[in-house]
């Protein structure tokens, strides 16, 4: 795989990028030093004054061609996406496809969330005052992006960046950067002057020196728990937005339409073989509906296919690697040693590991109150929906949750009392789209993507106010 050099280069050992469902050798990439810290800035900065001069329209301009590009051969960015990152040929031609529609709602958002009015005569002693504000560049944003989705979700990072006038310091994932880096090309191909983003790949180091680096002026990281309080202490006083996962429970009571139900709950907990923030990873039935619920679920995940994520009819993928793979085997295992029953899967071979379904998971393991991150769902019983409340807001993070009921009534109540960034109302935890607000609640909270949100973390307000007295 041949891909642009678009950052600086070091005498570092390359970072070899392996195929996680065969193993294969993809290319490699190579690491930045962070010993190069100040090299890195100074683009950045060079970077930063080219961006905040752009024109609302140059922007909007670049971001829109961005779009073209990458949709006209998607089939390609879908093809780097499934070698990389092991989602099936059809998840990942939806990831492109969400890819594309980012970019455009970052046009939008370039040219119109500008600023507003000031009525500054709504006050007393302020009548011969008027003014407005207007949304400016931070400067250097230092984004930090995971696996799970290489190419969409370094769009969130990016478009919004700069839609707002920022440069940006990206250090994609070592397991994924060939998907960022060809959205960075197809930005540059569009017009984007090439010091406006810096591409960074390394190890710890490296994004210490970027988290911790004093021009950087905010930090926008996606992932773990561990690793968002790590940058938190290292960052010192910029801007931090972080999106640090989920344990997304859906409650599905007896009035529910079943087969959506099963269907949702189904596609919501193995879409990406489970390596989705929002998948849904506890589902909470109602005693009356559980065995019926239980048998069709079960049934329904012992049709899915895993295997070759190339191939059209495959369901479900790789995870990243062997060793993830091993890691939510031996998660497992622990929960069946202290009382919980497999339903289905908990068959690895290699880096597949099968659609998993587990009941009377104890509520002490690490399963159950952490996110597995993983082709492995929970099913629980309960009798009210307060019990299913309370069981659904035991975590001490969540991004969403889900609801199945025919009653609007017990429906907004349960959305009202649910602990979450998002409740979905007869859909699964892992709906999304681009321009809603998107982030956590409790200790995952902090900050919010969905364009416009991310763009207006990204700027600053600058007020302007005329004394015509």
């Amino acid at each position: 795989m041949t891909v642009a050099k678009l950052h600086i280069t070091t005498s570092l050992a390359p970072i070899t990028v392996y195929s996680p469902y065969d193993g294969s050798v993809l290319g490699t990439i190579d690491a930045t030093d962070a010993s190069e810290i100040n090299e890195l800035l100074a683009r950045a900065r060079r970077g930063a004054e080219l961006s905040a001069r752009l024109p609302r329209h140059e922007r909007a301009r670049i971001l829109e061609g961005a779009a073209r590009i990458i949709e006209s051969p998607r089939e390609a960015f879908a093809e780097t996406i499934v070698r990389e990152a092991g989602k099936t040929i059809v998840q990942a031609r939806k990831e492109v496809l969400r890819c594309v529609n980012t970019l455009k709602l970052s046009a939008e958002e370039a040219k119109r969330n500008a600023g507003e009015i000031v009525p500054f005569d709504a006050y007393v002693g302020s009548e011969q005052r008027q003014g407005w504000f207007t949304r400016e560049p931070l400067g250097i944003i230092t984004a930090i992006t995971p696996y799970n989705d290489p190419l969409n979700l370094v769009a969130h990072k990016l478009g919004p960046a700069i839609a707002g006038g920022n440069a940006v310091l990206l250090k994609p994932s070592n397991l994924t950067p060939f998907s960022s880096i060809k959205l960075v090309e197809a930005l540059v191909e569009a017009g984007l002057p090439p010091e406006i983003i810096t591409v960074v790949h390394g190890d710890r180091e490296i994004v210490s020196a970027l988290v911790s680096a004093r021009e950087v002026r905010m930090v926008s990281f996606t992932g773990g728990f561990a690793t968002g309080e790590a940058i938190s202490r290292k960052a010192g006083l910029k801007k931090l937005a972080m999106e640090l996962g989920g344990n997304a429970p859906v409650i599905v009571m007896n009035d529910c339409d079943f087969d959506k139900a099963v269907e949702g709950c189904v596609s919501g907990a193995f879409w990406a073989a489970g390596q989705n923030c929002i998948g849904a990873q506890r589902v909470l039935v109602q005693a009356e509906l559980y065995e019926r619920f239980r048998d069709a679920f079960v049934a329904a995940t012992n049709k899915l296919k895993a295997g070759d994520p190339l191939k059209e009819d495959t369901d479900v993928g790789p995870m990243i690697s062997k060793e993830v793979a091993q890691r939510t085997e031996a998660a497992v295992n622990d929960a069946i040693a202290a009382g919980a029953k497999l339903l289905c899967g908990h068959k690895r071979e290699g880096s597949l590991y099968h659609p998993t379904v587990l009941e009377g998971t104890p509520v002490t393991c690490r399963l159950w109150h952490e996110e597995v991150f993983a082709p492995v769902v929970m099913l629980a019983p309960f009798e009210t929906l307060d019990e299913a409340v309370e069981l659904a807001n035991e975590p001490e993070y969540s991004l969403h949750a889900g609801i199945f009921t025919s009653n609007l009534n017990v429906a907004l109540d349960a959305a009202a009392r649910i602990e979450a960034g998002g409740v979905m109302i007869n859909d699964s935890s892992d709906y999304r789209f681009d321009a809603m607000p998107f982030g956590g609640s409790k200790y995952g909270s902090m900050g919010r993507e969905g364009v416009r949100f991310a763009y207006e973390e990204m700027t600053q307000p600058k007020v302007v106010c005329i004394n015509r007295g």
